[in-house]
C-alpha cells in the first residue's frame, strides 16, 4: 500500500542507512497494536500489508512514538501515527490489518427462545473478536437469570442481544403469592404465568383457588398481589 508523501518532513531518498524506513514504520506500528489489544485472553495475529518499500523519512534521534485513534470495539483495521518528536518532526498513519482472538462461548445444540442456558449447552471456542461486530459472551455468568430471544442453531457465537432482560421469575415456576388482607400477611403457593425481574408486573394463577392473579415481583421466587 502507497502512503501519502505530503506529510511533515517526509521525503523519498534512495540511500541513507540512518533514514528511517518502512520495516522501522511498520515495528512501531504493529508493537502498538499489540500493546492496546494483546490483553489478557486475546491473542493478536498482525495480517502482512505493505508500505512503499522506496519510502524513507528522515533520520529520528529519539525513539518513535505512537498513537491510535480512540474508538470503542475491536476493529480488524487501524491506522497507527507514528511519529518522531525530534527537529524537524514528522508524523505518518501506518494501516495496521489484524486478528484478535479470544474465547468465546459458541452453541453445543440449536436452542429455543425462551430457554435458560445451562454449561451441556454451549462450549468454548477461540474467534477472532474483531469479526464480531455484535459482541460476544465470555462466561455463563454474564447471562445468569436471562432467558433467549430467539432460537438459535448450533455452532453460533452467543452474543447480547440473542437475550431478554434478566428474569428473577420465570414463566411456569412455582411462586409465593404475597396478600395483604386487613394489615395481616396471607402468603400461598402459586404458578408464575410470566416472566420478569424484580419490580416486573405479571399473572399468577393461585394454587388453592385457580384464580389468576395480576402481581409485581419482589424477590426470587415471590410476587406481590396487587389490590
Amino acid at each position: 500500500m502507497h502512503v501519502c508523501t505530503a506529510l511533515l518532513g517526509l521525503s523519498i531518498l534512495s540511500t541513507a542507512h540512518a533514514d528511517t524506513t518502512p520495516t522501522d514504520l511498520r515495528a512501531a506500528a504493529e508493537q502498538a497494536v499489540r500493546a492496546q489489544y494483546g490483553s489478557a485472553g486475546n491473542r493478536v495475529v498482525i495480517v502482512p500489508t505493505q508500505l512503499n518499500p522506496r519510502l524513507r523519512l528522515k533520520p529520528c534521534a529519539t525513539a518513535l512514538q505512537t498513537r491510535l485513534p480512540m474508538r470503542q470495539g475491536t476493529p480488524s483495521r487501524v491506522a497507527v501515527a507514528v511519529s518522531c518528536t525530534g527537529t524537524p518532526g514528522w508524523t505518518i498513519q501506518v494501516p495496521v490489518q489484524m486478528q484478535v482472538f479470544r474465547n468465546v462461548l459458541v452453541t453445543t445444540r440449536p436452542l429455543a427462545r425462551g430457554d435458560m442456558l445451562g454449561p451441556s449447552d454451549v462450549h468454548v471456542e477461540e474467534r477472532d473478536i474483531a469479526r464480531l461486530g455484535y459482541g460476544y459472551i465470555e462466561a455463563l455468568d454474564q447471562i445468569l437469570g436471562h432467558s433467549l430471544g430467539r432460537p438459535l442453531i448450533a455452532g453460533v457465537v452467543l452474543e447480547p442481544g440473542d437475550f431478554n432482560g434478566r428474569e428473577t421469575v420465570h414463566s411456569g415456576e412455582e411462586v409465593q403469592l404475597v396478600a395483604q388482607l386487613d394489615g395481616i400477611e396471607v402468603r400461598t403457593s402459586g404458578m408464575a404465568l410470566d416472566g420478569g425481574d424484580t419490580g416486573a408486573r405479571l399473572r399468577v394463577r393461585n394454587a388453592n383457588s385457580g384464580r389468576i392473579i395480576n402481581g409485581i415481583v419482589i424477590a426470587a421466587g415471590q410476587v406481590q398481589a396487587l389490590p
